[in-house]
């Protein structure tokens, strides 16, 4: 359990001795492109705190970000991170003048509005991933991608692993398996070493489909299960993995690698688990669907182990954060869409 916001954070800032070890082999300073987000700040700081675990003070990490919340900038640079303003999809900033870096993590994306504005989301998910592999085509890049680029499969099957046939459902799925092309065509063509990971769904108890659930059930509002089943995996593996990731980048075909947790989670016995912890019971709404979104991350657990916050651990913390009313980020993942119009 967490006291407030700053224990939340610091746990999601204290690396593993695997990552330590793995960014002790870094060459060349870090460049964090879209750290604003919700899981920016946390891997900008957990990125520093293994940096100087290792002994590599002699690394920079450079948080890119329009910094429109200049109090998480703040808190970034206090944590020893060096953080630079800029609007990357403004064509007169230029890309040429950010840091130069041997190491990229590219967080940027825009989901929640494609269905309106496809253009929008294919320019910063598919047309900036070109712009920035021209850049920096030297560099490692772990690319931040999405268990949306496959189909929804039946349930029964453990999910979509990295060698199945893609599937994406809706423009924003699309421009996000473009992003992926984007950064293979500059693996093969350019020789840039690129890692892809295809991430659902992060959960930090601000946000994520745990948060979803348990608000619904703590209001007495009804729990639609039409999707039925999700993944979910704690944040500070999922940023765990995308730093270790660089390691792992290659050129030719990117090193390519699900993001989540072991359990095929129902929704129904997720809300039933909350309904426990608050002394309710939940009211549903709909039927279970025989397909949900579903990845299997076994290669990333066999690469760089277990999750180590298990899924009834998160379900505990997130039931107790939601009592005390600590905060929420108010942005809903929208997990139980399945036409891809977000």
């Amino acid at each position: 359990m967490f006291a407030d916001e700053k224990a939340l954070e610091e746990r999601l800032a204290t690396p593993s001795p695997g990552l330590t070890g793995d960014m002790a082999k870094l060459e060349g300073d870090l460049l964090v492109l879209g750290a604003g987000g919700k899981m920016g700040p946390s891997l900008c700081r957990l990125a520093r705190r293994a940096l100087d675990a290792a002994g590599r003070t002699d690394v920079a990490v450079h948080a890119v970000s329009r910094w429109s919340d200049p109090a998480a900038a703040e808190r970034l640079r206090a944590a020893g991170v060096r953080t630079v303003a800029a609007d990357l999809m403004d064509p007169d900033a230029g890309l040429a003048a950010l840091p130069d870096a041997g190491n990229l993590v590219f967080m940027v994306g825009a989901k929640f509005g494609s269905a309106g504005a496809p253009s929008h989301a294919w320019a910063v998910n598919a047309g900036l991933p070109e712009r920035v592999a021209r850049r920096w085509t030297g560099a490692r890049v772990a690319a931040f991608s999405t268990g949306n680029v496959y189909p929804l499969v039946s349930v029964g099957t453990g999910g979509s692993a990295e060698p199945d046939p893609v599937g994406p459902v809706g423009e924003y799925a699309m421009s996000c398996l473009g992003r992926e092309r984007l950064f293979a065509h500059a693996a093969l063509a350019r020789g840039t070493k690129v890692a892809l990971l295809r991430l659902n769904y992060a959960v930090d108890l601000r946000y994520g489909v745990l948060a979803d659930i348990a608000q619904r059930v703590h209001a007495g509002a009804p729990v639609d299960v039409t999707t039925g089943h999700v993944n979910v995996v704690w944040q500070g593996y999922a940023n765990e993995v995308a730093l270790r990731a660089l390691l792992h980048a290659r050129d030719g075909e990117p090193f390519t690698l699900n993001v989540t947790g072991p359990e095929t989670a129902a929704v129904r016995r997720l809300a039933h688990r909350f309904g426990a912890e608050f002394g309710t019971e939940p009211v549903f709404e709909g039927t279970e669907a025989p397909t949900a979104l579903l990845s299997d991350a076994a290669a990333c657990h066999a690469l760089f182990g277990y999750p180590d916050v298990p899924l009834g651990t998160l379900v505990g913390w997130q039931a107790d954060w939601l009592r005390r009313g600590l905060p929420l980020s108010g942005k809903p993942t929208k997990f139980q869409v399945r036409d891809g119009r977000f």
